[in-house]
């Protein structure tokens, strides 16, 4: 079973149990789906309400747009976990001749990839529905502050978490042009996730203290 596909308590004891996976990767990208979600909750509670119309198509372009990258973070949870699932097997591999290394260290250099590309795309998504949250501020139901100040912080969390999760696996990409890759624009990504972070939820409390 996926999952994404479990209940809310089967995910919960499996991420607490002595499994490996899901892990970190997987967790960030759910505070992703919860993230995103909410802010398209705040968006779908202020294209909702008639004296918020002047703000309706500010608020569309959030639900438009947010619904697909809540969807995308979804598939990430499962990918996260397979990524890690194909770098365990790979370790496993045999390693008696020099040719069994050779065919193993080739598949823990591809498995290693693939465990770097994936959590660097939950990072692009989660700073893509940041971009989104952004442009809520003074354009939303006030009402909705605490939610879209919650679902910042979500989206935020993931970033950084898929962020630790492309750096820890940095060291294993061998083609320094995409290693390069990553940490370059691995580093514009985050630093623009605390950009939105700090000032989204600057306008958020002026709102919930009044």
């Amino acid at each position: 079973m996926k999952l994404a596909d479990m209940t809310v308590r089967d995910y919960m004891a499996l991420l607490g149990s002595d499994a490996p996976a899901p892990g970190g990767g997987s967790a960030a990208a759910l505070c992703g789906v919860q993230g995103t979600c909410l802010v398209t909750m705040v968006a779908e509670q202020t294209t909702s309400k008639a004296r918020y119309e002047a703000e309706w198509p500010i608020a569309q372009k959030v639900i438009d747009e947010g619904m697909p990258i809540a969807a995308a973070l979804t598939e990430q949870i499962d990918k996260d976990t397979d990524a890690y699932n194909l770098v365990a097997a790979a370790f496993k591999m045999p390693k008696e001749s020099d040719e069994d290394k050779a065919v193993r260290r080739k598949a823990i250099a591809d498995a290693t990839l693939v465990a770097t590309e994936v959590p660097f795309e939950t990072l692009r998504l989660a700073v893509s529905a940041m971009e989104l949250a952004n442009t809520l501020p003074g354009h939303y139901n006030t009402n909705c502050a605490s939610d879209l100040g919650v679902g910042i912080h979500n989206l935020h969390t993931a970033a950084h978490g898929a962020w630790m999760n492309v750096s820890i696996n940095l060291g294993g990409v061998k083609d320094p042009e995409k290693a390069a890759f990553f940490a370059e624009e691995g580093k514009k990504l985050i630093a623009r996730a605390n950009e939105i972070n700090d000032s989204v939820l600057e306008v958020v409390w002026k709102d919930i203290q009044g």
